[in-house]
């Protein structure tokens, strides 16, 4: 019998597996997926180790994980475009599609957004997750279903850099080698930019962003922004500053650095979340005439696109991923996302049958340290 071993978060740094009913479908235009395979996001970690983000609190168990893809099971009687046995990449948030954001296309800055694993909803490190049919995207017969659960991410990328403008032949600088700065970085140059500055703290994290999507990479030193910004300029041999610069790793310094390496009517997107308030270079801003933009998740057109970049081999999500652990193995996954020696872990479904391909050991004292560091998500 299926199961709809469901991964609850009762309370910070307090998991547990609970079985709970498989949902039924309420709606015509929803569908029932089995979820095969999700990977861990930076705010799934977050609500692990806080149970909070800003107003977003933990008040009641909830199941976590949004970055799913899965098969159709069931169709609603007015499903036109989806059939049992589809394989589909979930978009996880469903706005109210009425007000004056979701009437001008803007449905991710919805008010009333039901979004997985944002408190009160549940999340889809479940058995089965009910979805309406449009925000359920089939996948090419070219890219698997593994690659379905690296789309999320793929999609906030997509959005990030389309708030960049980025156009062919210009310049990109993106701060923060994790998941989505390397996603941003493929995007990019799947867009047109000729040189893409990746930036980090840590060498390994730059050593693979070169092999990746970077053309150049420079390691963040401890000295004034000015300075980290002039030395990484120097580094990509741009003495008039880059064209855009997208912060994705939410911290003070890279965020006030951003600032001192865009160009003059250059344009800046703050793509990563981290604390609340910070402090920020604002003349930097008005003397450049900087075009600033938040970036928040994904909106109309940006999974689809997200999907065509892999399907055309455009955008490698395969590359990212070390590795698959079975469900039952779902907090060590965590413990190892933590640590920060892996970039992208895939946690199987209750009902897939697959063999450990990861090490889920962790190195308490390495994540002593990193729980010490903080985290922070994009979604």
């Amino acid at each position: 019998m299926a199961s709809n071993l469901s991964f609850v978060l009762n309370k910070p740094n307090d998991v547990t597996f609970e079985e709970r009913p498989v949902p039924k479908l309420q709606h015509p235009h929803d569908v029932l997926v089995a979820v095969n395979y999700t990977g861990i996001c930076g705010s799934d970690v977050h609500y692990w180790l806080h149970g909070a983000i800003g107003h977003f609190v933990v008040k009641d168990p909830m199941v976590l994980g949004h970055e799913s893809a899965g098969t159709v099971v069931e169709v609603g009687s007015a499903v036109k475009t989806l059939k049992k046995g589809d394989r589909i990449a979930l978009e996880p948030g469903y706005p109210c599609r009425r007000c004056s954001a979701c009437l001008s296309g803007h449905y991710n800055l919805c008010p009333d957004m039901r979004f997985a694993a944002t408190p009160p909803y549940d999340g889809t490190l479940t058995g089965f997750w009910v979805a309406p049919f449009d925000f359920c995207y089939k996948l090419p017969d070219n890219v698997s279903t593994q690659e379905g659960a690296l789309i999320e991410p793929l999609a906030v990328a997509v959005h990030i850099v389309k708030q960049a403008r980025i156009q062919p032949g210009q310049s990109v600088v993106i701060m923060g080698a994790g998941p989505v700065g390397l996603l941003c970085a493929a995007v990019a140059r799947s867009f047109g930019a000729t040189k893409v500055v990746s930036v980090d703290i840590i060498q390994s994290k730059l050593d693979f962003a070169r092999s990746y999507a970077a053309t150049h990479t420079y390691v963040s030193q401890r000295v004034s922004p000015e300075e980290n910004a002039r030395n990484l300029l120097a580094v990509a041999d741009l003495p008039g500053g880059a064209d855009a610069v997208i912060d994705a790793s939410g911290a003070e310094p890279s965020i006030q650095t951003s600032l001192h390496a865009v160009r003059m009517g250059g344009t800046y997107v703050q793509g990563g979340m981290g604390k609340a308030d910070i402090n920020f270079p604002i003349m930097a801003l008005c003397l450049k005439e900087v075009t600033a933009r938040g970036s928040f998740r994904y909106g109309s057109g940006d999974y689809k696109l997200a999907i065509d970049l892999v399907a055309a081999g455009k955008v490698d999500v395969k590359a990212l991923v070390n590795g698959v652990v079975p469900f039952k193995d779902a907090e060590q996954a965590f413990k190892k996302v933590k640590e920060g020696q892996v970039i992208k872990i895939l946690i199987a479904g209750p009902n897939e049958k697959v063999e450990q391909s990861v090490d889920t050991s962790v190195d308490n004292e390495k994540l002593k340290q990193a729980q010490a560091v903080g985290s922070t998500g994009c979604c």
